[in-house]
C-alpha cells in the first residue's frame, strides 16, 4: 500500500526544499520583526503571529546558504517546532506536493552546502530533487532555549 506524505514546498536561493505539511501552522507575508538583542544571528527577532510572540528564523542563514534580500515572494512558514510556534523565513513558499514514501531516498552527507543533520531524505520529482527538511534538527537543544528565552522576554517587557 502506498503512503502518500503531503509537503509544502518552498524555495531558499534556487534550491527547493519540502517541509511535512502537519508542522506547518501557516503561511505568512514578511512582516515588522522586532530585534532582540544578544541572540544567535539566524535569530532575526520577534512578531505577533496568529496572537502569538513568535521567535523568526531566517532558514538561509541558519543553515549557511549564502544571504539574499526579501522580496515580494519572501514568506514566513510559521511551522511547530518542539512544541514552540517559529517562523522560519523563507524565499518562497510554492506548492504543497504529494509524495509517495518510495520515492524518497536517504540524505548524502551533503547536499547543497546543506548538513545532512538537517535533511529527512531526498526526493526526485519529474527531472528535479527536493531536499525534504527535518525541523526538529534546525534547531539544537541550546538553541531551542534560546528562542523560548526570546519569546519569554519580549513577553515580559
Amino acid at each position: 500500500m502506498e503512503e502518500i506524505t503531503k509537503f509544502i514546498v518552498f524555495k531558499l536561493k534556487e534550491q527547493s526544499f519540502g517541509v511535512n505539511i502537519q508542522q506547518v501552522i501557516s503561511i505568512e507575508r514578511v512582516q515588522d520583526i522586532t530585534e532582540v538583542p544578544r541572540t544567535s544571528e539566524f535569530i532575526k527577532g520577534v512578531t505577533e503571529l496568529r496572537g502569538e510572540t513568535t521567535p523568526i528564523i531566517d532558514l538561509k542563514e541558519r543553515l549557511l546558504i549564502a544571504e539574499t534580500e526579501t522580496t515580494d515572494d519572501s514568506r514566513i512558514l510559521v511551522v511547530s517546532v518542539q512544541e514552540m510556534q517559529v517562523g522560519l523565513i523563507v524565499d518562497a513558499a510554492t506548492e504543497v506536493k504529494d509524495i509517495d514514501q518510495e520515492m524518497i531516498q536517504a540524505a548524502p552527507k551533503l547536499v547543497g552546502g546543506v548538513k545532512d543533520t538537517f535533511i529527512k531524505g531526498v526526493a526526485k520529482i519529474d527531472s528535479n530533487l527536493l531536499i525534504l527538511m527535518d525541523l526538529d534538527r534546525i534547531v539544537d537543544f541550546e538553541e531551542t532555549n534560546e528562542l523560548r528565552e526570546v519569546v519569554f522576554e519580549d513577553e515580559v517587557e
